[in-house]
This record gives structure tokens, sequence and C-alpha cells, in this order.
């Protein structure tokens, strides 16, 4: 059997794994956690150009004295730049949504072909927390596929929403409110889809195609929301 082609994540972590000296962890987020921590449902964000990682506050201490790790970050990132690719945005877990017990809740993803990298992802319900800082379409089908490919109900995310740990930046904090209604209207419409029969929905599967604006349209939103009231009496 023909081995997988290297998608850009893993060429990324190949790289920064010839370079380390001792068995590193990595806690991956963005779309190189759905690439590789999706399994063969990932694939089709293979093409992201970046690597992001989220680092434990717990772990802090040790981390910023880790030298060969910050070396090896900087040498992947120069032996990679005219590929355009590169170890991007690391974050402490204070800079981004995560509830409380993210780190207890964290996925292994298979690091069998690593020398020294262990690599993790947050639960899916974190992932998508992280993916709710910018009202962004991408991030949004981002969360959409995590939604279409697990059993998270719009209850659990509104139990979640309401337990995430605090942003710092005030305008982070407006958007991740504004987008509250957004991602559980997207949870309800693949909910209800599962309920008439569709027990998985095809990653690509579009539930409307004015999804965006109906979704981001507060008014448009609003009205669809009282006909459907209205339909239920």
């Amino acid at each position: 059997m023909a081995a997988s082609p290297i998608n850009n994540p893993q060429r990324i972590l190949q790289t920064l794994d010839s370079y380390l000296e001792r068995e590193t962890r990595i806690v991956l987020f963005g779309r190189a956690a759905l690439a590789l921590g999706f399994g063969d449902l990932g694939r089709r964000f293979g093409t992201t150009q970046d690597v992001d990682a989220i680092l434990p506050t717990v772990e802090m201490a040790k981390i910023e004295s880790d030298t060969q790790f910050w070396e090896a970050i900087d040498r992947t990132n120069k032996k990679l730049e005219p590929s355009g690719l590169y170890v991007s945005h690391l974050f402490t877990d204070w800079q981004v949504p995560l509830t409380a017990n993210w780190l207890e809740k964290t996925v292994e993803i298979p690091s069998n072909e690593f020398r020294f990298l262990r690599l993790l992802r947050p639960s899916s319900i974190d992932l998508i927390l992280t993916k709710m800082m910018r009202n962004d379409r991408e991030d949004l089908n981002d969360i959409r596929f995590i939604l279409e490919n697990e059993t998270i109900s719009p209850s659990s995310l509104e139990a979640e929403f309401k337990g995430a740990r605090k942003l710092e930046v005030p305008e982070l904090r407006a958007i991740f409110l504004k987008m509250q209604p957004v991602v559980q209207n997207i949870a309800l419409a693949i909910d209800t889809a599962r309920l008439r029969g569709s027990k998985s929905l095809p990653s690509g599967y579009s539930l409307d195609p004015d999804w965006w604006s109906k979704l981001t349209n507060e008014a448009t939103r609003q009205k669809s929301q009282d006909k459907d009231k209205g339909l239920s009496l």
C-alpha cells in the first residue's frame, strides 16, 4: 500500500522534529489540528501553510526555559521560509477561549513518525471555542466541519460557552459573545438534519447556499427564528 502524501503540517512538524534534542509535547490548534487530528476526514486541511500551538500556562516556566525548543522553531522557520511554511502562532491558554479543564480533555494525535514530538489537540468543543475570536467565514466553515463530524448538541455548546475562560482582550470577548448564537444556529441546523434521517453529513455539505449572510445578519436571523416559532404553534 502506498504511503499517504505528506501534507504541509506534517512537513513543518517533521522539520521541527529533526531539530529537537529531546521529547517535546505540543498542543496543536488551528487548521493543523484539523489536518492531523481528525484522521482521513481532515485531509482537506493539509494545505494550510502554518502550524499553531497552545502553550499551557501551568507549563510555561518549563517551556520558556527550553532553549532547544525555541531554537528548533527558529531553525524550522528559516529552513521552510522559501516554501512559505512556518510555525506561526504560539498562544498561552489565557489568550484563546477554552474551557477551564481543557488540558485534561486533550486528544492525542498519532506521533509515531516523529523522533521527539508528541502531538495533541484540544477536545472538539475547545477547538470550536478557539475559532470564535474573528467572526470569520473560514473559521465558521471549520466549526461546521467539526460539528458535522462530532456529536455536539446545541445545549452542550451553550453550557461550555458559559463556562469558558474570560478572554483578556475586550474586543475579542465581544466577538466571542457575538459568535455564540451563530455557532449554536449551525449546530442546531446540523442536529435537525440528523434527526430528519441523515446520520452524518459530508464534510463539504452546505446547509444553505446563503448560510453565511443569514447567520451573521441579525435581522434576517431574527426573522427566521420568528418564522420557526410560528410554524411550531
